[in-house]
């Protein structure tokens, strides 16, 4: 008898270490029970219950007999990681009080963001920073918002600092030095890396020289370069063939500065919202593909995020009449003024040498903007113009896509650049599905916060994570649903040194994503684009729901993620 009692206290000894969830009074102030649980890795599924004490993820496993002050049966449901935007404009300079800086508490909820699952974003993107990166920090922190914020340094920020207005050259020795110091400053103050934006104002005129060194500072750190490359197609976006007779660089040629940048500093680098823009451009993804593979196989750490739409920021606002012809001495009138674009561009086409580069130019634009079939008007004078292509209403004119593109101009809003408000679709899915395929290819949105006042926006700003997820692996089959989360969430948080972020682990932080996978869906459109997405039924930051049964709660329960590391010391991932 008293051999059987030792054997029952030995065997439940080694029960409960074997499973230290049952020797503890299991009480979590949530319990997600019953779910479908990806981790993030991209491993398959396993059912699994999820306790959260505090903003910690604390148990992952079965947890029968346990309570919480908020239990959610997540039956049937899909459990993911809190989704990491590494690409987005919610927080930096460009939309400014519009941003997480708003004055607006539902603006800085940032709605259409975490609606989509989005738990952290990373800002400052394209090389323009709020400086210094101290202030940044100290104003957002004095402020409650939304969702988790990482802060880079602007690379065209710092030059600016240091030339001024006199960007349109390469920097001297002693400037780029200055700007080595202010990026160390950066990267002291908080910043997790650099970013550039090599295809605007001031990134433009600067030299991968240049960018290595200010690289080579960030490094010590662990710092990410993030980069906006000189170009994503064909040509760079400021490029006009009747104004610019160098040859301009190509997406090519921008992939391979990249890669250069990481292979010479050993930086962690990123190709931005990576594409292949241009109807004459189509199918150039594979022969970027293989850079980067070969790259990567040299021991190269780069990386490429992308959202999953044919269609660009820029593309919203296409304009196919050449801006130059509005600064031409005698054409443009004063700066700053309110002009006739129309009658001005008819004083240009009496011109007959002017007149053939307009056209030369106009041509360019549309291939360049994914060819007459995919250039849409959005908005018009004549509404039965609106919705069709710049093909068809040249087809049902009886004119050239060029002189449909002029008329379009002449006859639409005078007073507005190009007459009419148009969306070309530049993209191909020739490029999208296999840049989505990569294993080294991170989802973002390179988006901002919108509310429905803003009028005409990017459908990516409300769905690309419900996108990634339902067309490009529920339905096109591209990828495992498992890899369009991993996408999502470990593997941006790899790319910035997260290590406590990006899985659905025990002593991760709590940002937690609950789907219903059978109605997750992308409902924005582009004549209708202020519609939340589908599916996404509960959202956790920090342990806070956000998103309460598919409703807003228009929590703020952000915070800025700082590095916990400094020179020579590898990234470790812990918050303050």
């Amino acid at each position: 008898m008293k051999r059987l009692v030792s054997s029952l206290l030995f065997w439940s000894v080694a029960i409960l270490l074997a499973n230290p969830l049952a020797a503890q009074d299991q009480h979590f102030d949530v319990l997600i029970r019953g779910g479908h649980v990806l981790d993030g890795t991209g491993n398959p599924w396993k059912r699994a219950d999820v306790g959260i004490r505090g903003d910690r993820i604390v148990a992952v496993g079965k947890l029968d007999g346990a309570t919480a002050d908020r239990t959610i049966d997540a039956t049937g449901k899909t459990v993911v990681p809190g989704f990491i935007d590494i690409h987005s404009h919610a927080a930096g300079p460009i939309y400014g009080p519009r941003g997480l800086r708003s004055p607006d508490a539902r603006r800085r909820a940032a709605p259409n963001l975490v609606a989509q699952g989005i738990t952290t974003l990373v800002g400052n993107q394209d090389g323009r920073s709020v400086w210094p990166i101290a202030e940044q920090k100290a104003a957002l922190q004095e402020m409650e918002f939304g969702t988790n914020t990482i802060l880079l340094v602007g690379h065209g920020t710092v030059r600016r600092a240091v030339m001024g207005d006199d960007y349109q050259r390469p920097a001297t020795a002693d400037e780029v030095e200055q700007m080595r110091a202010l990026v160390r400053q950066g990267m002291e103050e908080g910043a997790y890396g650099i970013s550039a934006g090599l295809e605007y104002v001031p990134g433009r005129w600067s030299t991968t020289d240049e960018i290595v060194a200010l690289v080579e500072e960030i490094v010590p750190y662990g710092g990410v370069y993030i980069s906006h490359e000189r170009s994503e197609g064909a040509d760079p976006m400021w490029y006009w063939p009747s104004q610019h007779r160098a040859r301009p660089p190509s997406l090519l040629d921008a992939v391979i500065e990249t890669i250069e940048i990481g292979e010479r500093t050993g930086a962690t680098v990123v190709a931005s919202h990576i594409k292949a823009k241009g109807a004459n451009y189509w199918g150039a993804s594979q022969a970027a593909i293989r850079l980067i593979n070969e790259a990567r196989d040299r021991g190269v750490a780069i990386y490429a995020d992308q959202y999953p739409y044919n269609t660009t920021g820029s593309d919203g606002g296409t304009v196919l009449i050449p801006g130059w012809i509005f600064t031409v001495d005698g054409l443009g009138g004063e700066r700053g003024r309110r002009r006739d674009y129309a009658q001005v561009l008819r004083g240009a086409l009496a011109n007959d040498s002017l007149a053939a580069l307009i056209r030369m130019d106009i041509t360019h634009e549309i291939a360049r903007r994914g060819g007459a079939d995919k250039v849409v008007v959005m908005d018009y004078p004549d509404t039965t113009y609106v919705g069709k292509s710049l093909a068809q209403l040249a087809a049902a004119n009886g004119v050239s896509h060029v002189d449909m593109a002029i008329e379009l101009q002449l006859e639409g809003f005078a007073n507005r650049r190009g007459g009419a408000r148009v969306r070309g679709f530049s993209l191909s899915e020739y490029d999208i599905e296999p840049y989505a395929a990569q294993p080294w290819t991170a989802t973002a949105t390179d988006g901002w916060i919108s509310l429905p006042e803003d009028g005409p926006t990017h459908t990516r700003v409300y769905g690309t994570y419900p996108r990634k997820i339902r067309h490009y692996a529920m339905d096109r089959g591209l990828i495992s649903v498992g890899d369009a989360v991993r996408s999502s969430t470990s593997l941006p948080a790899q790319i910035l040194g997260l290590e406590d972020r990006g899985m659905v682990k025990e002593g991760h932080i709590a940002d937690i994503v609950v789907l219903d996978l059978n109605e997750l869906q992308d409902n924005s459109t582009f004549f209708e684009p202020h519609q939340y997405p589908s599916g996404v039924a509960f959202v956790f930051i920090n342990g806070t729901l956000v998103v309460d049964d598919g409703e807003l709660t228009w929590a703020l329960p952000g915070v800025i993620i700082t590095p916990n590391k400094g020179p020579n010391v590898e990234a470790t991932g812990d918050m303050q």
